[in-house]
């Protein structure tokens, strides 16, 4: 007889039977294949003993906030940066527009389109007003905007996963699933709680022996989940249900598989899934921007050995990827060739720097900070430092000048590179580095920098952006190719 545990209003018991799954907008634009491949194909026992947490549908988040890697403006962007104009009133209407005709192409018509519209302009109707009056009260000099653009941030971001979860779970009521819509956004609340206490309040009720929840990917927290992780506000939302309910296993549905290189630029044929690896090589990859997850969100289910399992959603019998924190290649191998374009390399040389290393550190790291560009990487010898890092222009522009402004005697450039890395859970091969730089070089390929750690998961080549392509073929050939894998690299089971 097994002992029975409560968490979270579900009842289970201690064979933890249930996994939490994610599914990205990508994937979410294409009910049918949620519907077919997701909810009911795949290798699953059972069509219950899950939860879904569903992003917003693809590209609408970029009209709400901003593009995530263009950074072109969306509604809350004009907001924040044109209170003397209407612009964003005109990317809102853009953006209403383009809900709708996403609800049309799903319900096509009647009582449920209706339905569905409703459940929609309440929510739209509601956040306009709420700009407009936000805007008219900060004409007064007693209120100042900037203190209120968190909170503005937080609804906008809300209403995309509000609307795709309401959505799928009606769609898949119709198609004769019995799902629920469970709205983590505290839309009209008045309990400003903690984001473990709102999922608690939300799970109260839920049966997952008879019930499929559909949960929003945003939720809405007394401490703001935004503020913290900005637009993984989704994958931290599903990595605390996993750890509060304590899942066997956590799921992320994306478009592809995490594979050992991207196949547009190695090849169909030549690109391996990768069947098992760690969250050192997840980390890795979220700090290029290719995140399997946000590394706030692994820590939980890292520290509570929870598994996280990334499928592709239009493969559904493939095991996918299973990550864990122990896991260790049976010998030393790279899995992945990835790397990131656009980056600025942001070099600061200053004499009196040598001997005072620890100052300048600190300075430069304070400001870029300030200014919230991503550090990619970082290079530092007795005079000079280097940060490459994921900005727009604009944004390193201004840290450059912050930089000028603290040491006016520093010479402070800046260069466009691209970074590519041969990662894996253990790269301890004799000669890997001399094997590595051999197969660029062939290429006539100019390595700009070239970092690897003792910790030896990575091992990153700085380049010229126009050398990004020849430099990941030339490593996945030379360090992946040599190898045959077979189906996977480690298949997971």
């Amino acid at each position: 007889m097994f002992n029975i545990i409560i968490r979270l209003g579900l009842t289970m018991n201690n064979q933890n039977m249930h996994t939490i799954e994610k599914i990205g907008g990508t994937s979410m634009s294409d009910y049918t294949s949620v519907r077919n491949n997701i909810v009911l194909g795949g290798n699953r026992k059972t069509l219950f003993q899950r939860v879904f947490v569903v992003s917003a549908y693809g590209g609408i988040t970029d009209l709400l906030l901003e593009h995530k890697k263009s950074s072109q403006p969306g509604v809350y962007e004009l907001f924040a940066n044109g209170m003397g104009n209407d612009g964003w009133m005109q990317k809102f209407d853009e953006l209403k527009q383009t809900l709708y005709a996403i609800n049309q192409t799903l319900f096509i018509d009647g009582p449920l389109l209706l339905k569905a519209n409703n459940f929609l302009d309440e929510r739209l109707t509601n956040a306009k007003q709420c700009l407009l009056d936000l805007q008219s009260l900060c004409q007064h000099g007693h209120f100042e905007l900037e203190s209120h653009l968190a909170t503005v941030r937080e609804m906008l971001a809300s209403i995309g996963e509000a609307h795709s979860a309401w959505n799928t779970a009606e769609l898949l009521r119709r198609d004769g699933v019995n799902a629920c819509f469970v709205d983590l956004t505290g839309w009209r609340t008045n309990k400003h709680i903690s984001l473990d206490e709102r999922i608690r309040l939300a799970f109260d009720n839920i049966d997952l022996d008879t019930q499929l929840p559909i949960v929003t990917g945003y939720a809405h927290s007394d401490s703001g989940l935004m503020s913290s992780f900005d637009r993984g506000y989704s994958e931290m939302t599903f990595s605390r249900l996993a750890v509060l309910t304590d899942a066997k296993e956590a799921v992320i549905h994306k478009e592809f598989h995490l594979s050992s290189a991207d196949p547009r630029l190695v090849g169909e044929d030549n690109a391996v899934p990768i069947g098992r690896t760690n969250y050192d090589v997840a980390d890795q990859l979220a700090s290029l921007g290719m995140e399997a997850i946000h590394p706030k969100a692994a820590k939980g289910l890292r520290q509570n050995s929870i598994p996280l399992r990334v499928k592709n959603t239009f493969e559904p019998e493939h095991t996918g990827t299973l990550i864990t924190g122990d896991y260790v290649s049976d010998s030393p191998c790279v899995e992945i060739i990835a790397g990131c374009k656009g980056i600025f390399a942001v070099q600061v040389f200053d004499q009196d720097m040598s001997g005072n290393l620890h100052d300048y550190d600190r300075d430069v790291l304070a400001i870029i900070t300030r200014f919230k560009a991503h550090i990619v990487s970082k290079d530092i010898n007795a005079n000079t430092i280097t940060h490459y890092l994921s900005a727009s222009l604009k944004t390193v522009k201004r840290i450059r000048a912050a930089i000028e402004e603290k040491y006016p005697t520093a010479e402070v450039d800046q260069q466009k590179v691209a970074i590519v890395s041969a990662i894996g859970s253990d790269m301890k091969i004799p000669g890997i580095l001399a094997k590595a730089v051999k197969a660029v070089a062939a290429k006539t390929v100019s390595v700009l920098a070239l970092h690897q750690t003792m910790r030896q998961v990575d091992m990153q080549f700085i380049v010229n952006e126009s050398d990004y392509e020849e430099t990941v073929k030339s490593l996945h050939a030379s360090l992946v190719e040599v190898h045959d894998h077979g189906r996977a690299i480690c298949l997971a089971s």
